[in-house]
């Protein structure tokens, strides 16, 4: 197999076995094309096209998928053009191939092909049903700036083909983009400012509770789901309403967006949390088993179980995030300046991630080379109590740190009962070994 001047674009070189009888080629043998480098791109249709004489040009047709294409019998000559968006728009690039060739074509990359061989049988792969609402891009077969060096006169050339734009007249395709669930949460708004060009939900725009709209969602322009939306109502999981709202949306939902992306071959990512541990190592590492100690620990744990089923996924887990909206540092600074003296729990220690922080290493995983599968990502301050973290800000905002009182997570509960309040159970150690992108 070898790469050519598009990027994407792969010549496969195909054993034949032949003797008198004819030949036997294995046209398409995933485990054996995997090893060599060509993309695991999930082939749902397989078509065929049968020219009748030498000289039948089809093309050049940029389609909204990958696809894999080989010669049955006979030969073509084959052209293919990059008209996708970036540096190589309207390369061009030309091989010969038979029954001992194939090319894998990605999406947005234009096909022709001129049949050499009168009774050629051209096969393709496809990894999309074809649809008649889907979106091809075009260029003309005789485009002088592309001057493809047709071996045979165009004679056997459809109208439509005829009538293609020249290339100084098509609108590149552009790149399948980003999908952001949740987009009104800390991540989600940290998440707009790092991915602007990103299409983002809201609670509006999709219910969560609704796998059917789930299963609606449109993602033919999308190659990755960030999944930024949960339930965090900590102590409310505790009741059976707040109990049966952080399944449906911490693992319901997080069940019919991951049969999305392994049905439409998406990458997916969720974002976990420290509570899937009980909190008693000091630092958890990335392979520690799950132990969540609350339901909403529970849903985030079983919410990464589903997540895992997804060949491409990338799980991160982060705690004691902090960014634009309701939070436990904008609790403080709150009631710094309302001269409230606050009793604060200093017996539980983690390290507080900013969410604009979070957001950039997530975008780092998706666009770089990390390996699916599951990641740490924390801020990389110092491993504080909640009490040490509001005496810091109680600093920041001119008051006197000792205004802030530290008691145990047990005097924090039973402040909680006299209030009416239920509490859940939670972690002692929050603290996550980190493994992802960091700094940034």
């Amino acid at each position: 197999m070898s790469g050519t001047a598009i990027d994407g674009l792969l010549l496969v070189d195909l054993t034949v076995h032949g003797d008198d009888r004819g030949w036997f080629k294995e046209n398409w043998q995933r485990e054996k094309m995997i090893e060599l480098g060509l993309p695991d791109f999930g082939p749902v249709q397989h078509n065929v096209s049968f020219n009748a004489t030498a000289g039948t040009t089809r093309g050049i047709h940029a389609e909204p998928w990958d696809k894999l294409v080989s010669v049955a019998a006979g030969r073509v000559f084959g052209a293919w053009v990059d008209l996708r968006e970036g540096p190589g728009f309207g390369t061009l690039v030309t091989a010969e191939i038979g029954p001992d060739r194939a090319v894998f074509i990605p999406r947005g990359v234009a096909n022709a092909f001129q049949t050499l061989e009168d009774g050629t049988t051209y096969s393709y792969l496809v990894n999309a049903h074809w649809s008649p609402d889907a979106v091809y891009t075009f260029v003309n077969l005789q485009d002088p700036t592309l001057a493809v060096p047709w071996p045979l006169p165009l004679v056997e050339v459809s109208d439509k083909d005829r009538a293609h734009p020249a290339l100084a007249d098509v609108i590149p395709v552009r790149p399948r983009g980003t999908l952001v669930i949740g987009a009104e949460g800390q991540l989600g708004r940290a998440l707009r400012d790092v991915i602007p060009e990103a299409t983002f939900l809201t609670e509006s725009d999709l219910d969560l509770t609704d796998t059917a709209a789930i299963e609606r969602l449109d993602v033919g322009g999308v190659d990755t789901v960030i999944n930024a939306a949960a339930y965090t109502a900590v102590d409310v999981a505790e009741t059976p309403e707040g109990r049966q709202l952080a399944w449906a949306i911490n693992v319901t939902a997080v069940a019919a967006l991951a049969r999305l992306c392994i049905a439409h071959r998406l990458a997916f990512v969720n974002v976990s949390s420290d509570y899937v541990f009980d909190g008693e190592a000091a630092e958890h590492a990335v392979d520690e088993p799950v132990s969540p100690l609350g339901v909403y620990g529970q849903t985030k744990a079983a919410g990464e179980a589903v997540t895992s089923t997804v060949p491409r996924h990338h799980l991160v887990r982060t705690s004691w995030v902090v960014g634009d909206g309701r939070n436990f540092v904008d609790t403080m600074r709150r009631l710094a300046r309302d001269g409230v003296s606050p009793r604060v729990v200093d017996d539980q220690f983690g390290r507080l991630t900013p969410a604009s922080h979070l957001a950039k290493a997530i975008v780092d995983l998706v666009r770089g080379d990390a390996p699916y599968g599951v990641h740490h990502v924390t801020g990389d301050g110092p491993i504080e109590s909640w009490a040490d973290v509001a005496r810091r800000i109680f600093a920041e905002e001119g008051r006197d740190p000792a205004d802030v009182t530290g008691i145990s997570t047990e005097q924090y509960a039973t402040d909680q009962q006299t209030k009416g309040h239920q509490t859940a159970p939670r972690p002692r150690n929050s603290t996550l070994a980190r493994t992802g992108p960091q700094l940034l």
